[in-house]
């Protein structure tokens, strides 16, 4: 015989499945995909030396290293645009994640101390271990991440009354503001500051051939783990006691999804410094669209992420030529509002 609780659970998830679309999640994942191949184009071809696109195509079908054009495209912009590719999926990814396991629309990497921890570790590298190998630079920035967030949830927890969305966002700004001052204090003292300035600029110039072979396989896996567990997440975004009703393990699910988003988000500030709100506006947006099933919440952030950040990286570089604007601002530009309008509507649950 069939409880009333259980009914309740198996109605909870059927109501879920009709408010996702996945027809619409076709086809948001094909333009995409489509407009990211675009502005990977337009943002190799615009620069402080302006390339054509058929100069770009052959560049990265037949390699010249004779062409002064090609060497540009090949060492310098192309690494750059498939860095700001992989930094804008790590970050909406990452949101997505923790949007769903925490039920908090305000959750995001850099709202949540993981950004800032990330950062303030990379300080403390450059301080006392100076001309670290950028792979322990990026083990590092795991170690700062986990440790933000685990500041994070525990001043929250803390608090009368649980952890409400609102109490960790005020706990994660509080946590940031923190340890991203700590970490100016180490630049001051030892001098660092303008080594530490790219990071906390935010900006994908400096990322080469190398950074990339390092860092693809840790996201690439990370990506994946991401989309196996995305039907986990979905589940757990109706809430624990439904999730454990439903034979879910929630304990292992969260645990999971921690360490993907600390590796998402260590990876991705390892290259772009400590940018913001990525992970909050795309997940939001795409979830607008495609419903609340996270198989296709995560797929399209993952795209749209990406296109978000190889966009903010051309714009930075072609509104004040010949001097680039931090992608940081830029993005903040917009993620400011959208966030003061989702704490505007009290932070709803998901």
């Amino acid at each position: 015989m069939t409880t009333s609780t259980g009914v309740g659970e198996l109605n909870d998830l059927e109501e879920l499945q009709k408010r996702s679309h996945p027809i619409r999640g076709v086809v948001t994942l094909i333009v995409g995909v489509i407009g990211l191949i675009i502005a990977i184009g337009l943002s190799i071809s615009f620069g402080a030396a302006d390339i054509s696109l058929g100069t770009v195509w052959t560049a990265v079908t037949h390699f010249s290293p004779e062409l002064t054009t090609h060497q540009i495209i090949h060492d310098i912009r192309l690494p750059r645009v498939l860095g700001a590719a992989l930094v804008g999926a790590s970050f909406a990814v990452a949101g997505a994640i923790m949007q769903g396991m925490t039920r908090n629309p305000l959750a995001d990497s850099g709202l949540l101390g993981l950004n800032s921890g990330a950062a303030f570790m990379l300080a403390v590298c450059f301080a006392f271990f100076p001309g670290l190998p950028y792979m322990y630079l990026i083990l590092w920035s795991f170690v700062g991440a986990g440790l933000g967030v685990a500041i994070v949830y525990g001043i929250g927890s803390l608090s009368k009354g649980g952890l409400t969305p609102m109490r960790l966002v005020l706990a994660g700004a509080a946590v940031s503001a923190l340890l991203g001052a700590l970490g100016e204090g180490v630049a001051l003292y030892f001098r660092i500051g303008q080594d530490l300035a790219f990071w906390y600029a935010g900006g994908v110039s400096g990322t080469k051939w190398s950074h990339l072979q390092i860092l693809s396989p840790w996201i690439l896996v990370a990506m994946i783990g991401a989309l196996v567990l995305s039907r986990s997440i979905t589940v757990l975004s109706l809430g624990e006691e439904i999730a454990v009703g439903l034979g879910q393990r929630t304990a292992v699910v969260k645990i999971w999804g921690m360490i993907i988003v600390l590796v998402l988000a260590g990876a991705a500030v390892s290259v772009v410094g400590a940018v913001g709100f990525v992970g909050l506006i795309i997940p939001h947006l795409t979830r607008y669209i495609v419903g609340h099933d996270y198989r296709w919440i995560i797929a399209c952030s993952l795209v749209y992420g990406a296109l978000l950040v190889v966009l903010a990286d051309l714009v930075a570089r072609v509104i004040n030529p010949p001097y680039e604007t931090p992608i940081g601002a830029l993005i903040a530009f917009i993620g400011v509002p959208f966030f003061l309008y989702l704490a505007r509507k009290g932070g709803k649950e998901l």
